[in-house]
């Protein structure tokens, strides 16, 4: 015995989160964008169209956009970092909870 788990297969599952979502339907490479803006519109605009989701649309948005940017971790380049929190800005402007 080598003291070495095997890895296992669902190392990956964040990434899954983020394609399969059963929460919301998200625009294909919507954390890519370059508008922070347009992220926040279409995040909640896919919040209030979904059926499936558990919590408030503001909630279930923002909560994605949380997911994102800490699974991304250290892999997401500083400048989509900022665009992202930039998002969070917009999406509490949108809902008026700034």
């Amino acid at each position: 015995m080598t003291g070495k788990r095997p890895r296992r297969a669902t190392s990956r599952w964040s990434q899954r989160v983020t394609r399969t979502s059963n929460a919301l339907d998200l625009s294909h490479d919507v954390f890519t964008w370059r508008d922070p803006k347009r992220i926040a519109r279409s995040l909640k605009a896919s919040a209030e169209a979904s059926s499936r989701r558990k919590a408030g649309a503001y909630q279930s948005a923002m909560s994605m956009l949380n997911f994102y940017i800490n699974r991304a971790g250290r892999g997401l380049p500083a400048a989509q970092k900022k665009v992202l929190q930039h998002a969070k800005l917009e999406l509490r402007t949108l809902y008026k909870r700034a």
